[in-house]
């Protein structure tokens, strides 16, 4: 079989209107709301800490092409942090102000993670640092972006305006799913940083979803209840939710020093979506 040809990666200028979008837009289920109203909370920071690193390495990369990708990457999260942060006022006007988590959110992304005074070459290991953070955030979001191009939602009624907008970003995800790992193996690429990255990124990642879920159940107005493991299991097996013993595989298959993104998900499969979206195609438009 033919490799896919790699897409030439351009911003979609997107645009949302969540006026008729309810409080919980998958029906019935808050749990599986929340659970990916997270993404609201979370992305928006996260992807600005991406544009913004990235635009550090970029002085630093030596090869055309990667250059033009991580190019169209800054532009495509760019968009992705305001299309959800569009999502999380919405969210505040129904009752559920989400600024108190995102403070916590942004200490974690512009303080922890976020530059510092350091001489050169101590700065440029930190940058090395952050970049292989980001490839391996960067694996979980396009695993989760083909999970979500796939999940049953609009069958158990989710409103179409979110569901758009969660597998616009996915389809994007896919997409450019190559570019942080490229990125990180063309400034450095020692096998033992990826790996430590890894195993840094998906239990902070695990954690900051757990912990967002609580949080919004816990704001909600209509008091759904406490989230529990066994209701997200179940959301799980309907589909509606990631299954986690999935994720811990997919942490897994990014270890091996012979993986690749490009051999993990299909281009075409996103680009199939992208041609349909609807926020996608107005902005063709």
């Amino acid at each position: 079989m033919l490799p896919e040809p790699a897409p030439v990666l351009a911003a979609r200028d997107v645009a949302f209107d969540w006026t008729a979008v309810p409080l919980h837009w998958v029906p019935g289920e808050p749990l599986v709301t929340h659970v990916m109203n997270t993404l609201h909370l979370v992305l928006p920071e996260g992807e600005r800490w991406f544009v913004e690193v990235f635009g550090h390495a970029l002085p630093h990369i030596r090869d055309d092409a990667l250059r033009a990708d991580v190019l169209g990457f800054i532009g495509q999260e760019a968009v992705h942090a305001e299309a959800h942060q569009g999502a999380a006022d919405h969210l505040a006007a129904q009752g559920v102000d989400p600024e108190p988590f995102v403070a916590q959110v942004r200490w974690l992304f512009r303080v922890l993670l976020g530059d510092r005074d350091l001489p050169a070459p101590v700065a440029h290991q930190w940058l090395l640092e952050r970049l292989a953070i980001i490839a391996a955030i960067e694996h979980f979001t396009a695993v989760l972006g083909r999970w979500v191009l796939r999940a049953p939602l609009d069958r158990a009624g989710a409103d179409p305006t979110m569901l758009d907008l969660l597998r616009w970003h996915g389809a994007e995800e896919v997409e450019h799913r190559s570019v942080a790992f490229d990125l990180y193996q063309h400034l450095d690429g020692r096998p033992l940083r990826r790996v430590r990255a890894m195993a840094v990124a998906g239990p902070v990642l695990l954690w900051l979803f757990a912990r967002s879920a609580r949080w919004l159940m816990a704001q909600d107005p209509t008091r759904p209840g406490r989230p529990t493991w066994r209701a997200a299991r179940r959301a799980a097996r309907l589909g509606l939710l990631p299954d986690l013993g999935e994720l811990l595989v997919a942490g897994l298959r990014y270890l091996p020093r012979s993986y690749h993104p490009a051999d993990d998900g299909s281009t075409d499969e996103a680009t199939a979506y992208l041609a349909t979206s609807p926020a996608a195609r107005a902005a063709a438009r």
